[in-house]
């Protein structure tokens, strides 16, 4: 059973990282942005899935991963859901819970293959732990300042 779980978590944590890198890279409008969103979100999920399952199971040894998986999935969920149904700063919400949940992933495979990553394995655990926070975080700043800037002016014209 373990092994099924490890397995499918990460075939859909490759998916999640390829779509959420496509849905990035891909222009913001419906088709292959909101494919690639949708694909991300349904990976996201299995993944926090098969997060959870895991940290049950092996609880002593992985109850941080536990929470882990709750924070990072409902901020996909959140980002998921505010574009769905197009809550108030729907835009904000989406671009921050989507871009955040995928720092979450990309933690999580830099973190599992810190040893296996030549740049990686000098650096102090903790510092791979918020390298992605670090670095994504401004870039999620700037995101948002694009596109609600070019909201605006779309609305104002």
């Amino acid at each position: 059973m373990s092994e099924i779980l490890l397995v499918t978590h990460i075939l859909f944590g490759t998916i999640c990282l390829l779509t959420g890198f496509f849905a990035i890279l891909f222009k913001k409008r419906k088709g292959k942005h909101t494919i690639s969103g949708e694909i991300y979100h349904f990976s996201y999920f299995l993944i926090f899935f098969t997060s959870v399952v895991m940290a049950i199971i092996n609880w002593n040894e992985s109850a941080y991963l536990f929470y882990i998986a709750i924070f990072s999935y409902s901020l996909a969920l959140i980002g998921y859901l505010a574009r769905k149904f197009k809550w108030k700063k729907w835009l904000y919400t989406h671009i921050v819970g989507m871009l955040g949940s995928y720092i979450g992933v990309i933690t999580a495979v830099l973190v599992v293959n810190q040893s296996k990553i030549p740049i990686l394995q000098d650096l102090p655990p903790l510092l791979v732990w918020f390298l992605p926070t670090i670095i994504g975080s401004p870039l999620i700043t700037k995101t948002v300042a694009k596109y609600i800037t070019k909201s605006k002016k779309t609305l104002s014209t």
